[in-house]
């Protein structure tokens, strides 16, 4: 298992990647995208269970869905440096007929990818499908899903949040991104969550805290705990307080770096705040 330090490495080239992914294509969010790269980093290469090589059904492996795809740029880079494609092709991100679209998206094949996503709302109740087929098939792996606070404002997700502790889908693993920004302002002014927690619970969830979001040892600890707390009869969720733009100091005052490219100049900026550990891609 790699060490934290390392963790927090790879995540370090992870941002350099979405950072010049974005300023390249001159689109995309990176807000979003540099706030999960630690837990994204610590999922692919440490908590879950992969095989090598890809397949859609992903029989005998954990399952990770992206449910807000707008931050593909952290997603593909996470795939690419966990092997699953070239590096390199990290530049053609939103590129015409590329792999690497704006949303993920399944046409082209890129591996990794197992649905489109990025219609906000559904991630959670595509999880749950593939959670109740691995049960029926007696697959004992676990299903995550990644969605986001904003996302919360979508009706689908709470059908999903009820459906699955009243089938008992004590396999999933849902992770809430509750950074408190989305695109049009603080999640708060646009329409509040509320108290995400007592809901969840309400629903008859597990609910796990991890205030640390940008703390890689937390989210490793945190992590661990919702697999052991996995199997019990209810599905767990990690309410995962974030800061957008995290590690770029200029992108973390607020939603502005939700979906705004940096120039050539800020990019620059970004990149001196971030160690180049894992080598860039080619441009």
């Amino acid at each position: 298992m790699p060490t934290t330090k390392k963790l927090e490495s790879i995540a370090s080239q992870v941002r350099r990647d979405i950072v010049r992914q974005v300023n390249r294509a001159g689109t995309g969010h990176p807000g979003g995208s540099l706030g999960c790269a630690d837990f994204l980093v610590a999922l692919y290469f440490q908590a879950m269970k992969r095989k090598k090589g890809f397949n859609m059904t992903g029989e005998g492996e954990d399952l990770f869905f992206l449910s807000n795809g707008h931050i593909s740029p952290v997603f593909y880079s996470v795939l690419a440096r966990a092997g699953y494609f070239e590096v390199d092709e990290l530049a053609t991100f939103r590129k015409l007929n590329g792999r690497l679209q704006g949303h993920p998206t399944t046409h082209e094949g890129l591996p990794g990818i197992r649905i489109a996503s990025g219609s906000l709302g559904q991630g959670i109740s595509v999880a749950i499908g593939a959670a109740l087929a691995k049960k029926q098939n007696k697959d004992k792996n676990l299903v995550y899903c990644l969605t986001g606070d904003g996302e919360l404002q979508e009706g689908q997700c709470w059908e999903a949040i009820m459906f699955a502790p009243h089938h008992k889908v004590d396999n999933l693993i849902v992770t809430v991104d509750w950074n408190g920004q989305q695109i049009d302002g603080p999640t708060k002014e646009v329409m509040a969550n509320g108290d995400l927690s007592k809901k969840f619970k309400a629903f008859g969830w597990e609910v796990l805290k991890l205030t640390k979001g940008n703390d890689m040892e937390k989210v490793v600890d945190t992590l661990k705990l919702a697999k052991e707390k996995a199997g019990n009869g209810k599905p767990v969720v990690i309410l995962m307080n974030t800061i957008m733009g995290s590690g770029v100091d200029f992108m973390m005052s607020g939603h502005h770096w939700h979906g705004k490219a940096p120039n050539d100049e800020q990019m620059a900026t970004a990149l001196a705040q971030l160690p180049e550990t894992l080598g860039d891609f080619a441009v």
